[in-house]
């Protein structure tokens, strides 16, 4: 029959054996020892000054005094002398001053609860559940972002133009607002009734800064048209139409007034108030190649071969100009 435990050696009664009590008492004294093991300190190197009976230490590495030999033992002050216990691997210890818990890795004692690392998490979830698309989810009343002593800045990074960086604002999950740069790197506002269809309330162009009221109340746009080549844009304003437009081109006295009106179908949408120099604008019906209309001349159209009704503008004035467009109405 083995003599001692094998886990914390604690020594067995043997048959027959007088002074049963010392074996049973040193048996106590081991676990007395070592079981729900709370330290005063992790890595004094020498004994401390003065210390109470029952104080528990873990000896540091390279110790000395009564303590030398003992490197990462633990160390219980006892009768007035210093006992050794040998941990095995997998012991733990609570730091008592700290409520830090140690654990012996075979060689050193170490953090029980390694430090976390929030870097490269694959999903967060704070009050709610993280998924695969919504890789951070916050459930809250508020959510703050704030300065670290000076400005502080949100930054949504695309890809690339044709992709989408914006701010969605949904009722039930359904979309119902947006604002960003979607699908291109025009900033723009929408807005939904369902979350399906949007409408363009306000966009502003990358290249120039232009602002367009897409409901249709203020349209401006400033655009160099190559000579007898034709530019386009997507219709903004309502269908049908109640629009004065204005179009001008740096040469002097070279301007136009007039009107888009109905149901937006062909050259009759057009209704000219005033052209100077008469006679040099035409009014077409459908795509514009830049040769289409008369050679030294503008021509206008409205395209509906499409989605979505366009506008085209062509010149052929003989030179490359800058066109300049605005509107009023809806």
């Amino acid at each position: 029959m083995s003599e001692q435990s094998p886990i914390l050696s604690l020594p067995y009664i043997q048959p027959a054996q007088a002074q049963k009590h010392v074996t049973h008492n040193e048996a106590l004294r081991i676990l007395d020892a070592v079981t729900q093991l709370a330290v005063l300190d992790a890595g004094l190197t020498a004994p401390p000054a003065g210390p109470a009976q029952g104080d528990r230490y873990l000896v540091g590495a390279s110790a000395t005094g009564a303590w030398a030999g003992q490197d990462h033992a633990i160390a219980v002050w006892a009768d007035a002398a210093w006992v050794f216990f040998t941990p095995r691997t997998g012991w733990r210890a609570d730091l008592a001053t700290t409520g830090t818990q140690l654990r012996f890795d075979g060689a050193l004692w170490v953090d029980a609860i390694p430090a976390l690392d929030f870097q490269n998490l694959p999903m967060v979830g704070v009050g709610t559940t993280a998924n695969a698309t919504n890789r951070l989810s916050v459930a809250a009343d508020a959510t703050l972002l704030t300065h670290d002593g000076g400005g502080h800045q949100l930054k949504l990074n695309k890809d690339s133009a044709a992709d989408t960086a914006s701010l969605l604002f949904q009722t039930g999950f359904s979309g119902r607002a947006e604002m960003g740069t979607a699908g291109n790197d025009d900033f723009s506002i929408k807005v939904s009734p369902d979350g399906s269809t949007f409408h363009t309330g306000l966009s502003i162009e990358s290249s120039s800064g232009a602002v367009q009221i897409n409901s249709g109340q203020q349209f401006f746009e400033d655009v160099f048209i190559l000579d007898d080549t034709a530019w386009s844009f997507d219709i903004p304003w309502s269908n049908p139409s109640r629009i004065l437009m204005w179009l001008s081109i740096n040469i002097a006295a070279r301007f136009y007034l007039f009107a888009v009106t109905g149901t937006l179908v062909n050259a009759t949408n057009f209704g000219e108030m005033f052209a100077n120099p008469a006679g040099s604008i035409n009014y077409l019906t459908g795509p514009l190649t830049g040769t289409t209309g008369p050679d030294g001349e503008i021509s206008l159209s409205i395209d509906t071969t499409g989605a979505v009704p366009k506008m085209f503008i062509e010149n052929r004035v003989g030179s490359n100009r800058l066109f300049t467009l605005a509107t009023m109405g809806k």
